[in-house]
């Protein structure tokens, strides 16, 4: 029996970053965690692209782009949407978990979901590198794992 498995090794990788600029204050320290992570196993700055969008909801249409551009082995979706007092969040987060799995699926390329999509600016600031590690580290080891698991199919 053949068993595929991926690894963490980033070096080679091109990785794009699409990032949502709203809540920057979240959103640089998923950038940054992401960044490290790909630098830490192997990869290199010069091959990490940065595409800044206005918010999540913009995120998946350039994601898609980016992965229909072919230059990209992985692409790493970071944001954060945090619920306000109007059902403004659920259109948002739902568009953006729903628009970037597509592009994942349409485009045979990874796009790992770092989008914090939570109820309070703490949930927010936990998951940003305090309490709840970084999202934005975990979902680029995703990426970076997918991506080599692809190249082995």
């Amino acid at each position: 029996m053949k068993i595929i498995e991926g690894n963490l090794t980033a070096q080679g990788l091109k990785v794009g970053l699409v990032i949502g600029r709203f809540n920057s204050f979240i959103v640089d320290s998923l950038v940054k965690g992401a960044i490290d992570t790909i630098v830490r196993h192997g990869g290199s700055e010069d091959n990490i692209e940065q595409v800044l969008v206005p918010g999540a909801f913009e995120i998946p249409i350039v994601a898609q782009k980016m992965a229909a551009s072919g230059k990209y082995d992985a692409i790493v979706a970071l944001g954060a949407v945090i619920r306000g007092g109007t059902p403004h969040f659920d259109y948002v987060a739902g568009e953006c978990v729903k628009g970037i799995g597509q592009v994942a699926l349409n485009s045979g390329v990874p796009v790992s979901f770092g989008v914090l999509t939570v109820d309070t600016i703490d949930q927010a600031i936990e998951r940003a590198g305090t309490k709840a590690g970084n999202k934005g580290e975990e979902c680029t080891l995703a990426a970076i794992e997918t991506a080599n698991v692809l190249k082995q199919i």
